[in-house]
């Protein structure tokens, strides 16, 4: 019997994550299934005993349940311990262990793939879920100039703020109060996106040149159409992080790390 593999989220019939793990087994030589599981909100931990249960070997972990999978995993690696959230389990003898990929892949696509630098620049993050949480600490130890977390319910933005606060100069703000703010590049770590909806931004928050990244992905999501009219110099949907942070997953799982380039050019 192949050793299986899933994502769990909700929705999750968008999901390319089956595709790209199928190509990552070919290339590499292993033998696995991977299939994309939706979950309904309060069955969860259900859903992931069942998997296990039935001789799963890991998960990925979607929207909106990472930071459930966290608080399941009896082991963490370092940067799901700060972050709070996981978007990959591996069920090992010692427990299951949770990690978290994000943040390395979206590094990845934004530092190897589009080139560019963090350093010394304005970064607005909009959201303070858990796929926020997963990509601000591999974005400060790029050393950026400030990081400000812009959320619908500020509270959790300037808790979110806090938590990171050592790693560099970070606050959390009300999306309603970001007029007259200028930045170098904006991320969009919201579900908006998923669910075909807008954020109401100000007029003038990109500098002129700056880029938009979506975390979600899809060529012509909302927020990328509002970062084009803004006079983007460049923009990005998820689909290099998403590659990215598979290909790490991947490695967590199987021990060999798959090269993304030729994927990258094929979906």
């Amino acid at each position: 019997m192949l050793d299986q593999y899933a994502v769990m989220g909700n929705p999750i019939a968008h999901s390319k994550s089956p595709i790209i793990h199928t190509v990552f087994a070919e290339e590499t030589g292993q033998s696995l299934t991977y299939t994309a599981i939706q979950v309904e909100p309060d069955r969860f931990p259900e859903a992931v005993d069942a998997f296990f249960t039935s001789g799963g070997k890991g998960l990925n972990v979607t929207v909106p349940f990472k930071t459930e999978a966290y608080a399941l995993a009896t082991l963490r690696s370092v940067r799901a311990t700060r972050a709070g959230a996981v978007n990959t389990l591996h069920l090992r003898k010692n427990g299951l262990f949770g990690d978290n990929t994000d943040g390395i892949g979206l590094l990845r696509d934004l530092t190897q793939n589009i080139g560019i630098s963090l350093q010394g620049i304005r970064v607005l993050v909009l959201g303070a879920g858990g796929a926020a949480r997963g990509i601000l600490q591999p974005i400060l130890e790029q050393k950026p100039n400030f990081v400000l977390i812009a959320n619908r319910t500020p509270a959790r933005a300037h808790q979110l703020a806090s938590i990171f606060s050592d790693l560099g100069k970070i606050r959390g703000s009300g999306l309603d109060t970001l007029a007259g703010e200028r930045f170098d590049l904006i991320l969009n770590a919201t579900r908006a996106s998923l669910e075909g909806g807008t954020l109401s931004l100000p007029d003038g928050l990109l500098e002129k040149g700056g880029g938009g990244y979506d975390l979600m992905y899809g060529k012509n999501t909302p927020f990328l159409s509002w970062a084009k009219e803004q006079g983007a110099g460049w923009v990005s949907d998820g689909l290099g992080m998403l590659v990215e942070q598979a290909a790490e997953a991947f490695f967590i799982w199987r021990g060999v790390r798959p090269s993304t380039a030729p994927l990258l050019k094929r979906i």
